[in-house]
């Protein structure tokens, strides 16, 4: 897959702005500060491509993004920001909901948690909507390099205990700065892109 070849395409404010023309699609959450944005870029090897946030909470709509014209790459709304309104969280909940019941596209699903904390609530409702898809899935661990190297077992095996991951799920240990687990996901990645 030529990752150089990508081209952003729409930002889905609601249900009717879904694609489902056929293509893979991977599927990648995570709560607002997580990173999420810069390992979207680390992947495609590109500085702003996914929009970095100066602040959490700035990818309101479920963003897409063609890939070598054979597969999307779906960036979800972050969640769990608390300056969010009620309504805004109630509203990111609806499109949520709508985008795992109109699942059939998903041929994989990123979650992306922060490798310095126990997951949040928020972070155990999105593996839950993983789950009961019943599509493959990975857990990518960020921010490693601001972990110390004995810091880092112990950490993932909080995430797994938290996010109740069974044998199948693997736990990616990334850093979007450093680059590190960038090879072991994308590989994950090109096992559902035909």
């Amino acid at each position: 897959m030529n990752i150089n070849n990508v081209e952003f395409i729409k930002s889905a404010a609601s249900p009717r702005d879904f694609i489902a023309d056929g293509l893979p699609e991977i599927v990648f959450s995570g709560k607002s500060n997580v990173g999420k944005s810069s390992v979207i870029n680390r992947l495609l090897n590109r500085k702003n491509f996914a929009r970095v946030g100066s602040s959490p909470g700035k990818t309101v709509h479920v963003n897409y993004f063609l890939i070598d014209r054979r597969a999307y790459f779906v960036d979800l709304p972050g969640y769990g920001y608390a300056k969010v309104s009620k309504e805004e969280k109630a509203r990111w909940g609806k499109l949520m909901e709508r985008f795992f019941e109109s699942s059939g596209a998903i041929s994989l699903g990123v979650l992306i948690v922060d490798s310095r904390h126990k997951p949040t609530a928020d972070d155990v409702t999105m593996s839950e909507y993983f789950k009961a898809v019943g599509r493959p899935w990975v857990v990518v661990a960020n921010k490693c390099d601001k972990l110390k190297a004995g810091e880092i077992e112990p950490n993932i095996s909080l995430i797994r205990e938290t996010l109740a991951l069974t044998d199948d799920i693997p736990t990616i240990v990334f850093s979007a700065e450093k680059g590190t687990g960038a090879r072991e996901l994308m590989s994950h990645i090109l096992k559902y892109v035909q």
